[in-house]
């Protein structure tokens, strides 16, 4: 093996301040592998429109949270924790998608650090083109224009991996045990919409999260669980569920006590911190559910630092 092998850590990125959040969003919606608005040309103007009537909101919301997204830190902490376990001849690196550091800086980095093999692991469990493949197309981008042809291996999904499925029960026990009573707590299993025409074309997103559900209440066993989706944003017809609508149906057939589960997400934020702590607890409480409370992020959770080690091992041929 390479005495230099950097890892590079695939993540969408947040606003580090109440400021950036502008340009994050701006960086989002003229993605074309994300979302693709008007003909190609058009975008960038299309998107400064969206963004100008969509940022007050979003600045709220963050306010909310902290004044900004903690995802830079947590992704950090996340490659420090591997970079740790790996022990020698390995380097991890961050690579955002749409903050800082950005894809190019994290390849300057292992370019200086003397690294000329590069594993990228994407943080997003489930592949999708929006999430997963949007980053390793800017990745590939990058390179390229660097005229970089060192090895490169990608890891673009571990929705069905054993460790990643007690990382994930692990974290859903721990949201049990908080219960006084764990007899009618109700699982909702809350992922990262997607628009209905992705998967129509193909994605295999669905089927990656709903296997994972299904993985995961085999180690739990008996527990009522429902599967929905957060985060939809625009006319377009997205997956269904929502998870807004979930709370709804399960109020009126009497659920009291609910454990939410953020599926797609491995580190906290806003979507954890304000959709589902502050929005989805007030909506919770008016719809007279008495005990809501959210399993833990994985964040830097040993099982899901484990789970990582390994799958940059197996990329690498490692048999340590």
């Amino acid at each position: 093996m390479s005495a230099a092998t950097a890892v590079i850590l695939l993540q969408m990125g947040g606003p580090d301040s109440l400021c950036a959040v502008k340009p994050f969003l701006l960086n989002l919606f003229t993605d074309r592998d994300i979302i693709k608005i008007g003909p190609a040309l058009l975008q960038p103007l299309i998107a400064r429109y969206i963004v100008k009537k969509r940022a007050p909101k979003v600045v709220g919301y963050y306010s909310k949270i902290g004044g900004k997204s903690p995802i830079r830190e947590l992704t950090e902490a996340q490659a420090q924790a591997v970079e740790t376990e790996l022990g020698s001849g390995y380097r991890c690196f961050v690579a955002m998608r749409y903050s800082k550091p950005s894809t190019l800086d994290a390849l300057a980095a292992a370019k200086k650090a003397g690294c000329d093999r590069v594993i990228a692991l994407s943080l997003y469990p489930h592949y999708s083109r929006a999430t997963t493949g949007s980053s390793i197309n800017e990745l590939n981008r990058v390179r390229v224009a660097q005229g970089e042809c060192g090895q490169l291996s990608v890891i673009d999904r571990f929705f069905d991996n054993p460790l990643y499925i007690d990382a994930l029960v692990e974290k859903i026990r721990e949201g049990l045990a908080n219960f006084s009573d764990r007899s009618g707590v109700e699982i909702v299993f809350s992922a990262h919409s997607l628009p209905q025409s992705f998967i129509d074309s193909g994605d295999p997103y669905l089927s990656h999260i709903q296997e994972t559900v299904r993985l995961v209440m085999e180690r739990l066993g008996e527990v009522t669980h429902f599967l929905a989706f957060q985060s939809r944003a625009g006319p377009v017809k997205w997956l269904e569920p929502s998870t807004e609508e979930m709370l709804k149906e399960r109020a009126a057939k009497g659920c009291k006590k609910m454990l939410m589960v953020p599926l797609s997400f491995v580190s906290d934020h806003i979507e954890t911190l304000y959709e589902v702590d502050i929005q989805y607890g007030e909506e919770a409480k008016a719809l007279g559910i008495t005990e809501f409370r959210r399993s833990p992020s994985l964040n830097s959770s040993p099982r899901f630092i484990d789970c990582l080690t390994s799958l940059v091992r197996q990329a690498a041929g490692d048999s340590h």
